[in-house]
């Protein structure tokens, strides 16, 4: 465990004390939690307390599941209503390991681009321009595939924002493969088509497919007579000051503000480096790059709308539109909207996206009824998904749970517990957090789930009872002290667990 990695705990835990407000806008490094929240005083102060600590769960968590994944960088981060209430970076962005990574570092962000791609179809969806349940071919006379004989309905728009429209998953030439990645030109998109086949008969299978969601950019370009990028940087991401964000790698800020990308784990513990690539004609389904600062902006518009129901870049009964199933599996485990794909979690209704292109993966998860989102964006082939996940998870879990009452002995001072546990040789090591009116314990490198934690609720005199995600109390843990007071070590079953760091 590194001093520096302790010291940046010693921190966090240090800001459960109180919630620093700061501005929209503010240092995308900031630590401390911003709120905006509604209801009563009493339950202000019980939800900010709640997203502190689950803040600094969040915090230490993530910096250890990146080292233990040797991740290079990470950037993540938290939105509650219209505020980012926490952004942080962690590791390092370029080649030489000296560019400390923040909210604000630059990610490719792959297959999040569709969604961009699909707010600007349904805005010429309301203009009246272009119908969800056209042939694509009435706007794209060229998209017409190779013959096939089976029965199908028309490909159409619907269809493609949907990935149902039966098409192949890529365009001409494999420009997924490396270490060139050679990604066709719109020129080449449009000359390959024809060579095409349809994988199955439209409107009968799910198939993700990233040509589909370039034909509705391609479309997007050719009934506003603007091209692509032209047409989301002004109606889109200008308005929404979303200015790390553009529909195309800026090579420029390679290694700088551009996180440098890294492959897959080795079997050494090593990542190769992978060369930066250029989608070019794909740039509608996977050529844009953002922050995951600039990504919350996106999220909170999209709150904004929904709450105010005031026309913003779209009307809101639009992006509910976007947001709702409007294709399911039989199987019913995939679900997807208008560009948005639809999830289940823990029975809550989420959409977003996922990316996934050389070097680089992200997620965004959007809980619109809670308005709750988390965007994380890292520079390595890993599986950014399951850390957002997590990230919400960890949230969610800590907003619902209620806190215990203080002992009949008076209030404990937590701080005293609160540190880094060694768990070796049985485990990694664990922190001890503040945690609704007790502690839990979050272990390093853990992958979820964070619903099935143990917390343990204060008794006084250094004990404290375990009690189960279910509720259930068990036994009795032990903390012990040194002779100036210092907690060093914690008893559990008769057996003792030093503790490594103190956060006070």
């Amino acid at each position: 465990m590194s001093m520096k990695l302790l010291a940046a705990v010693a921190i966090m835990l240090a800001a459960t004390s109180a919630i620093i407000p700061a501005p929209l806008g503010a240092s995308s490094d900031r630590q401390a939690v911003q709120s905006e929240l509604e209801g009563k005083p009493g339950d202000q102060e019980q939800r900010a307390t709640a997203l502190r600590e689950a803040v600094v769960a969040v915090d230490y968590w993530l910096d250890q599941a990146r080292q233990y994944s040797r991740i290079p960088a990470l950037s993540v981060a938290l939105v509650n209503g219209q505020q980012t209430v926490w952004s942080k970076g962690y590791g390092y962005t370029d080649r030489a390991m000296r560019q400390p990574a923040t909210a604000d570092t630059i990610y490719s962000i792959c297959s999040i681009s569709k969604l961009f791609t699909a707010v600007a179809f349904m805005q010429q969806w309301e203009k009246g321009t272009v119908r969800l349940d056209e042939p694509v071919r009435t706007y794209l006379p060229w998209a017409q595939f190779a013959p096939d004989q089976r029965d199908s309905m028309p490909v159409t728009m619907r269809g493609l924002l949907t990935h149902s429209a039966g098409l192949p998953r890529e365009a001409v030439k494999p420009y997924w493969t490396g270490p060139d990645f050679p990604f066709p030109s719109q020129d080449e998109i449009h000359a390959g088509v024809a060579g095409q086949h349809l994988l199955y008969p439209a409107s009968t299978t799910f198939q993700y497919s990233n040509l589909g969601l370039t034909l509705v950019g391609e479309t997007v370009e050719k009934v506003t007579g603007t091209p692509y990028g032209e047409y989301v940087s002004t109606n889109i991401l200008a308005p929404l000051d979303m200015n790390n964000t553009r529909p195309f790698i800026p090579t420029r800020l390679y290694g700088k503000q551009l996180a440098v990308g890294w492959g897959s784990l080795e079997p050494d513990g090593t990542r190769p480096r992978v060369k930066l690539f250029d989608a070019k004609g794909i740039n509608p389904a996977a050529g844009y790059s953002s922050s995951v600062e600039d990504l919350a902006k996106f999220a909170r518009w999209q709150f904004r709308l929904l709450q105010s129901g005031q026309p913003e870049l779209l009307r809101a009964s639009t992006l509910r539109e976007m947001h709702r199933v409007h294709y399911i599996t039989p199987d019913r485990r995939t679900s997807w909207g208008l560009g948005f794909a639809n999830y289940q979690m823990d029975g809550r209704e989420m959409v977003g996206h996922g990316g996934s292109c050389p070097g680089y993966r992200s997620s965004l998860l959007i809980d619109p009824s809670a308005q709750m989102a988390v965007a994380v964006a890292i520079n390595a082939m890993d599986d950014s998904t399951v850390l957002a996940r997590a990230v919400g998870a960890l949230v969610a879990v800590r907003l619902a749970t209620s806190a215990f009452e203080p002992p009949e002995s008076g209030a404990v001072d937590l701080r005293d517990y609160v540190g880094i546990y060694n768990g070796q040789p049985w485990g990694a090591d664990f922190a001890m957090l503040p945690w609704a009116g007790g502690l839990v314990g979050i272990e390093a490198g853990s992958r979820g789930p964070f619903d099935t934690m143990d917390r343990f609720k204060p008794l006084g005199d250094d004990r404290f009872r375990v009690v189960t995600s279910s509720g259930e109390e068990r036994d009795i843990v032990t903390f012990h002290r040194d002779a100036s007071g210092k907690v060093t070590r914690m008893e559990r079953f008769g057996q003792f667990t030093p503790r490594r760091s103190s956060a006070r």
